[in-house]
């Protein structure tokens, strides 16, 4: 065991600290970012350098339904070959043994990666920056809800309990307080996230009632999806901890605000490390303005990636601060594409659209391929949104099945995606809208049954 564990990165390495190591999770995102894969003992860990798992994992809707995705061959459940990313590994503290998860990556038996494998899309959307000399840079900022358990689908969710005994309250934005009554769960998400050697940037209460925002630091897009992902079982464990949910759906309670997934981009020269946004004397450079183009043409047609369950589209309502557009502004919360406060170095575009639900490798790959396309084409945005932007007209779809009927005409999105993936996740998702459709919902029941 001591010949491959003395590689680990370090915070593994210190978790493991005079501890015998029971058991390794070997796991994979699917398309909508649940950790698939098997749990091994660690003795047979460090004996394998592949396993195998069926690539009907990214065929399953989110009901576990399938889409009939297989190609041409048919549904045979053919084995993928999932190698280790050993730099992932890191602790599941909240396991009653000692347990290291490690990402893993899915390749075909010729050793070409799984076009559909969301992290493989995010990879090819990287190495077409590196083509360029681009070195892509991100920063996620992750909102979610922390609510009582609920064990009927057919209940309202509702605020969690807080360590005052009263329900959480909304309209608390960035209140300390706030923040408080969930200290015990807070710790134990500042403790889980020590021990796999996560660093939180922040936490602060936002909007919702029992809403909360964790700020990560920019970095590496691939890494920061890898964070995100374990992240939301991190959060999930904390929570259940103490006897209520964690949840990232996009819109879980009605009349508060939606939870996002705001991604923060900036582009560097791979040779001199300089801010592609900013010129010499720190003014702002095509390569910004085509960069903030390219969100504005192209954001429309990934809108079905960063939104995509039929929930995620009852977040974009006004006045919930959620975007309704694709305007721009500096420093302004209203538009759908924000340029922070910032110095030149650290000059960046934040993309407001994205829903906490999205997949993060999915997610951040649309959102820099809009960006990439944007400056590749050249394409310059419309004129800066000086005001409020929630006064305005939406540019966005406002429900699933439009969102998809623009994505699966986004030629140019395809090919930086991948045509075969573009193929993938719009069979998939058409599939579990067709699912949503079959639904009677109690509006439905309680408004049409006796007055129609």
């Amino acid at each position: 065991m001591k010949d491959w564990t003395d590689h680990l990165p370090e915070a593994a390495r210190l978790f493991l600290e005079n501890r015998r190591l029971d058991e390794v999770e070997c796991i994979i995102s699917d398309l909508p970012g649940i950790a698939r894969g098997k749990a091994v003992p660690a003795s047979k860990f460090a004996r394998q350098d592949y396993f195998h798992l069926p690539d009907s994992i990214f065929y399953q809707t989110i009901t576990g339904d399938w889409g009939e995705a297989a190609g041409a061959e048919g549904f045979i459940e053919r084995d993928m070959i999932l190698r280790p990313d050993m730099s992932t590994a890191t602790a599941a503290p909240w396991t009653g043994d000692w347990t290291l998860q490690v990402i893993h990556d899915a390749y075909d038996r010729k050793g070409n990666a799984i076009p559909f494998a969301p992290r493989n899309v995010l990879k090819r959307v990287i190495d077409l920056y590196h083509k360029q000399g681009w070195e892509p840079v991100v920063a996620p900022e992750m909102e979610f809800y922390l609510v009582a358990r609920n064990l009927d689908p057919a209940k309202k969710i509702e605020p969690m309990m807080g360590r005052s005994g009263r329900p959480a309250a909304a309209r608390q934005a960035y209140s300390m307080t706030a923040v408080d009554e969930f200290g015990p769960v807070i710790d134990d998400i500042y403790d889980f996230a020590e021990a796999q050697g996560f660093e939180i940037d922040g936490i602060t209460q936002e909007g919702g009632a029992g809403q909360l925002e964790i700020n990560l630091l920019h970095g590496d897009p691939i890494k920061l999806a890898d964070e995100v992902f374990y992240f939301k079982r991190l959060i999930r464990e904390a929570a259940l901890r103490h006897d209520c949910f964690a949840t990232f759906m996009a819109k879980p309670i009605a009349d508060e605000p939606g939870s996002a997934m705001h991604i923060h981009h900036s582009v560097l020269d791979m040779e001199t490390g300089q801010n592609l946004f900013s010129g010499p004397q720190g003014g702002e450079t095509d390569a910004f303005f085509h960069f903030i183009g390219g969100m504005q043409k192209h954001l429309p047609s990934a809108i079905a990636v960063l939104a995509p369950y039929v929930n995620s589209y009852r977040r974009y309502v006004v006045g919930h601060a959620a975007p309704i557009n694709l305007e721009w502004g500096r420093d302004n919360r209203t538009t759908g594409i924000r340029v922070p406060l910032s110095s030149p170095a650290a000059r960046r575009v934040e993309n407001r659209l994205a829903g906490m639900d999205c997949n993060p490798y999915l997610g951040i790959a649309a959102s820099l391929a809009c960006g990439y396309l944007g400056m590749m084409q050249e394409i310059w945005p419309e004129k800066q949104f000086k005001g409020d932007a929630y006064e305005g007209e939406g540019d966005i779809p406002r429900v699933m099945g439009d969102a998809l009927d623009l994505f699966e005409e986004a030629k140019d999105l395809h090919e930086v995606l991948g045509p075969d993936f573009a193929r993938v996740y719009s069979i998939v998702k058409r599939t579990e809208y067709e699912e949503f459709l079959q639904v009677i919902s109690p509006w439905e029941r309680e408004h049409l049954l006796l007055n129609v």
